[in-house]
This record gives C-alpha cells, sequence and structure tokens, in this order.
C-alpha cells in the first residue's frame, strides 16, 4: 500500500538525484528510502527511476508521476493549513531568502511584524545575494529583484516598477563633483557589484525614448549589496543599487540621488516559488504584506 512518506521520499530522491540525500531530509535510513521506492514502484507496476552505480534518474513515466505528486502533496499540505487556520489562525513554516541588504536593513523589521499578526507562523530566514536553487535547497519561496531567469519559477510580484538608483554620498560629491548626465558616469570612482560571474559595470538609464548604457570602473568590487551600500555611505564612489535598499538613505540626505530626469534599470522585485501548488495561504498573505509595506515605504 502506497503511503504519504513513500510519495514524500519519491519526491526527495528526484529531486536530489540521490537515496542518500533524501533519507537524511527525512531522517530516514538509505536503505529504507531505496525500500520505499521500491514498493511504489511495484503498486504502480512502472519503473520510477533508472538506477546506475554512480545516479539516478527519473524515466518518462517517472517524471509525469512526480508532476501529479507533487501536485497532490500541494493540495493536501494547503487542506492541512485550511484546517489549522480554523482553529488557530495561520500556521505553518515559512522557508524564506532574500538580498542581504533589503533583508538586514528593511525586512527583518517588518518580518517581526508579521509574525505577531500571525503567531503559530514558523519563519526560516536566509539571507544572500545569490540565486538559491529552489528545488535542491531547503527553501520554499525566494524573494528577488530583477526578472526571473528561469521561466519554470512562478513569479508573484511585490513591486513590479521597481528600479535602481545612482547615488553617492555628499562627503564624495563635494570631493569629486557631481555628475549631470549618466554618460559622465565614466569619469567617476563606481561601487561595483558581482553575482557569481557576472560583474555589474554597465549601468542603464532611460529618459523617455532615450537609452543610455555606461561602462563604470572603481577600485572596490564586492558579492554583497550591503557591503556595496556602505561603501558608498563611506564616500568611495557612487553605487547603483534598488530604491528599496537605498529608501532610508536617500529620505535622510546620507545618500543623494543622481539624474532625476533619468530612470534607472527597472527590477521588479517577486516572490519566487518552484510551482503553483505551493503557492499557499500563508504565501499570498506574505505577498500582500509584502506589497503594502514595500510601496508605503517608497511613497514616505
Amino acid at each position: 500500500m502506497t503511503t504519504l512518506l513513500d510519495l514524500e521520499i519519491f519526491v526527495r530522491t528526484a529531486d536530489s538525484g540521490s537515496f542518500s540525500a533524501a533519507a537524511r531530509s527525512l531522517g530516514l535510513t538509505p536503505a529504507a528510502a531505496s525500500l520505499s521506492i521500491k514498493r511504489l514502484e511495484k503498486s504502480l507496476g512502472i519503473a520510477l527511476l533508472v538506477r546506475s552505480t554512480r545516479s539516478l534518474r527519473l524515466t518518462e513515466e517517472g517524471r509525469h508521476y512526480l508532476d501529479s505528486v507533487r501536485l497532490a502533496l500541494g493540495a493536501l499540505s494547503e487542506a492541512k493549513q485550511a484546517l489549522g487556520q480554523q482553529s488557530s489562525g495561520l500556521s505553518g513554516t515559512l522557508q524564506l531568502t532574500a538580498p542581504s541588504d533589503f533583508g538586514r536593513n528593511v525586512l527583518l523589521p517588518w518580518l517581526d511584524e508579521f509574525r505577531l499578526e500571525h503567531p503559530h507562523l514558523r519563519l526560516n530566514l536566509r539571507l544572500n545575494d545569490r540565486n538559491t536553487d529552489l528545488i535542491r535547497e531547503p527553501v520554499d519561496l525566494a524573494l528577488r529583484y530583477g526578472v526571473p531567469n528561469d521561466s519554470s519559477l512562478v513569479a508573484l510580484p511585490v513591486v513590479p516598477e521597481h528600479r535602481r538608483v545612482a547615488c553617492a554620498s555628499p562627503e564624495y560629491l563635494a570631493r569629486h563633483g557631481c555628475p549631470a548626465s549618466p554618460l559622465e558616469l565614466e569619469q567617476h570612482k563606481a561601487v561595483l557589484y558581482r553575482l557569481g560571474d557576472r560583474r555589474y559595470d554597465e549601468w542603464r538609464f532611460s529618459q523617455g525614448d532615450m537609452t543610455q548604457e555606461v561602462g563604470v570602473r572603481g577600485e572596490l568590487e564586492c558579492d554583497d549589496g550591503e557591503v556595496a551600500r556602505r561603501w558608498a555611505l563611506a564616500g568611495h564612489g557612487i553605487v547603483y543599487k534598488a530604491q528599496l535598499d537605498v529608501q532610508a538613505d536617500l529620505r535622510s540626505g546620507r545618500l543623494v540621488a543622481l539624474f532625476p530626469d533619468w530612470q534607472g534599470e527597472r527590477v521588479p522585485l517577486n516572490l519566487l516559488c518552484p510551482q503553483r501548488a505551493q503557492v499557499t495561504e500563508r504565501v499570498r498573505l506574505l505577498q500582500q504584506f509584502l506589497r503594502h509595506h514595500c510601496n508605503e515605504w517608497l511613497s514616505v
């Protein structure tokens, strides 16, 4: 007889490509995970996985069955959550990853407020700027800037028309002068940001139908958005940041926005999740909560 645990083991084995990894995530032995898959295959009368001494891969039937199992497990999880909400409000676990600067300086107090509204909710938060693999890592949601590269992910819009802004400290501008147009950035020091193998040294601006793409240079480069912001605050150069990250600095005068007649590159903020079945009630409520707070934050 097929159990829910058999289905969960199958999904985790398919995602990780390993009986051992699937077993560890569920507190089982690899032998128990292997036996569970064999039991499932026997009950279905089909082979779900092709096994070799070094790897596992899904059969064609296994791929089709995996999609159905994901939907079924998602529906069961949401039904269980709905029953819990009737008696105790929103519950369950949110496993969320977010950009480092936005997460530490803007998001954290908002999440405190969200948990006060939903005290039975558990939160697992990971802050980093890399593109987390939502399939292979224990994360359900990613809060990310930009248009998603993976079209298979579900993107829930938080701030669809969000943009980057070029800004610098008053001290830097007093020493080096204020560039009058984006093209003058070529004569200035930039704080450079790198994500993986990509170095962001081409900054884009638009004004009506006109666009300008400017190559920038600088002695400082990092892979952490908060470090880039701190270097700009210290007067080391001009930074090109998501407006949400620097809104408090712009409002206080610690940073000064450049080129008010030009718009920076569009970087929508989205909540990303692997599939539609995982868009549960707690995910929808978090999306609505973040949309409200982000719009309020940007309007001040």
